[in-house]
């Protein structure tokens, strides 16, 4: 009997003891394997004579493991469970998208879906899906994962992408009607909070702040999700706080316009993050976005 690379008695002989010994027939072995129960006997006798040792004890109305048998299908099991599950691994691989990208709505929908459109044209044959959550934490299931925080108190491959500026944005009509010429005017004026607090999102008490206004802040509207808050604001139910990396797209659209020339640093930032697992096509991404390929 010819001998495998790997030292191996012919795999199609191990396939046919262990579906016997796991049957303890030929007959339902070979029903298994769609042969002849001759051919599960001869490929027993074969590897039989290989290890030169008896497997089966042969009964008149069927066969039994020998303890040599019995060691050997445990072997065979727990290889062949082994491979099975790295097959199912491949085939699940096969049917996911090649790379998977977690972020936000608001960075879903204001900078990272248009980019991914140009990545797209540029890279027509990876295919990417998007994780959306607003729930800024987690990404362990995805490829990439956007965050807004601190980069650097996180662990891992982390690179970022935007260091952004905060500005306060309405839209035009309501910035004819309502002239704003210093930070004090905010007091008065009604505005678009958005309740962020786990994610560190300024508020305008924060802005404001960092300013040098320690007064009061207008009223207005709350909501818990960033994109419905720019919603708002363009709907002129109020002045609402721009992040620019996420926003310009809006001004160049003349959708909103800032109220007051100045400007706050944003304390976090936004930051991609590579699992330790990424592909080539997924390190490709995000190169692409960090780099060049990211400018609007």
């Amino acid at each position: 009997m010819s001998q495998s690379p790997y030292e191996l008695p012919p795999l199609t002989a191990l396939a046919s003891f262990e579906a016997a010994a796991r049957h303890e027939s030929f007959k339902a072995a070979a029903q298994e394997l769609n042969v002849t129960p001759a051919a599960i006997s001869h490929q027993v006798k074969a590897l039989e004579a290989e290890l030169r040792q008896v497997l089966f004890r042969r009964h008149h109305r069927g066969v039994s493991l020998t303890e040599t048998g019995a060691y050997l299908l445990v072997a065979l099991q727990r290889g062949f469970e082994e491979m099975a599950g790295a097959v199912d691994q491949l085939r699940s691989r096969a049917t996911r998208p090649a790379v998977t990208i977690r972020a936000t709505t608001a960075v879903s929908a204001l900078w990272l879906t248009p980019r991914l459109g140009a990545f797209w044209r540029a890279h027509g044959h990876i295919t990417v899906a998007q994780n959306v959550s607003d729930l800024d934490s987690g990404g362990e299931d995805s490829d990439l994962a956007i965050h807004y925080g601190d980069m650097a108190r996180d662990s891992g491959d982390c690179r970022l992408l935007i260091h952004d500026c905060i500005k306060p944005l309405a839209s035009p009509r309501f910035a004819a009607r309502h002239a704003v010429r210093r930070v004090a005017d905010f007091e008065r004026l009604p505005l678009v909070h958005v309740d962020r607090a786990e994610t560190g999102w300024t508020s305008w008490r924060d802005w404001c702040r960092a300013l040098g206004h320690e007064g009061p802040v207008g009223g207005g509207l709350r909501v818990n999700n960033y994109v419905i808050g720019l919603q708002a604001a363009e709907d002129d139910m109020g002045a609402v706080l721009g992040w620019e990396g996420l926003t310009a797209g809006l001004e160049r659209a003349g959708r909103l316009v800032p109220l007051l020339d100045v400007s706050v640093p944003s304390p976090l930032d936004f930051y991609i993050k590579v699992s330790p697992h990424a592909s080539h096509q997924a390190h490709l991404l995000c190169d692409w976005l960090v780099g060049a390929g990211a400018a609007p």
